[in-house]
């Protein structure tokens, strides 16, 4: 017994040195902002893992809240090493239907909206002329 200096009795922990009662300290942890809360426009950098941005050009705004977006990238040939363009068509979410043919848009990742959805729009960067 000489090992503990308390012990409890009614639930409340007594100091056994000076007989009298310890107040315990609850921590409550600190109010957390939701993710929902942070403007789409800036990249989400505290995520674990962050979201994808890119930057394409809108080839195609025929279908209702949905844009095709061409994605070039410049990478370099694996065994030739000649720097080769390779472009990418992203289905891309536009709510407000915004962007037209022809603008400079910035796109992010997000979760799968539909079939081929898996971006939103996040602004246009630039318009077409």
């Amino acid at each position: 017994m000489s090992d503990i200096t308390n012990f409890e009795t009614n639930d409340q922990t007594i100091d056994e040195a000076t007989e009298t009662p310890v107040e315990e300290t609850v921590v409550t942890p600190d109010v957390v902002t939701p993710a929902a809360v942070t403007p789409a426009a800036e990249p989400d950098t505290t995520r674990a893992n962050p979201r994808k941005v890119r930057e394409g050009i809108v080839i195609s705004d025929k279908m209702d809240a949905t844009l095709v977006v061409a994605v070039n990238e410049r990478v370099s040939h694996p065994r030739y090493g000649k720097t080769v363009q390779r472009t990418k068509k992203l289905y891309v979410h536009d709510e407000k239907n915004e962007a037209k043919i022809g603008d400079k848009v910035r796109v992010q990742e997000t979760r799968p909206l539909s079939k081929l959805k898996r971006w939103r729009l996040t602004e246009v960067v630039e318009r077409a002329r």
